[in-house]
């Protein structure tokens, strides 16, 4: 059983989509371990977002991310990192396959909608930065 951690960012949660990407999440056999709604300040997404830090992108991403609340999910199963990457679509919306959430949802290429960890220690740091143990529960 893997985790990984994905986010709905501000423009998906403004969308009213948050339903939509956790329907399918859930008809892809993908559990839910944890989910809460949060408003990141600028200083909490620079924490998240650090191994950008030295890239152009850092301060409008870390700007995009504290522009309105996100809600934050564990997700759970078998392969669930490429199973969620799968459904994501590309990071940019333009090379994303039809069908995906980025796809059908992303404007551009920071307001995508949606984030997923992309390794099993990236998912586990991601994890970490926004659930403690007893918010994690295996179903």
């Amino acid at each position: 059983m893997e985790r990984t951690l994905s986010i709905i960012k501000p423009d998906g949660v403004e969308k009213n989509i948050i339903g939509e990407v956790i329907k399918r999440f859930e008809t892809n056999g993908i559990k839910i371990a944890a989910m809460k709604m949060i408003h990141l300040s600028k200083s909490q997404a620079q924490g998240f977002y650090a191994v950008h830090k030295e890239r152009p992108f850092f301060d409008s991403l870390t700007d995009f991310m504290t522009s309105g609340p996100i809600v934050v999910m564990v997700l759970e199963g078998e392969d669930v990192i490429s199973k969620n990457r799968k459904l994501m679509g590309a990071t940019n919306f333009k090379d994303a396959e039809e069908g995906t959430i980025r796809k059908e949802y992303a404007t551009d290429i920071e307001k995508n909608v949606v984030h997923g960890s992309d390794a099993p220690e990236t998912a586990a740091f991601e994890i970490g930065y926004f659930f403690n143990d007893l918010e994690l529960h295996s179903r």
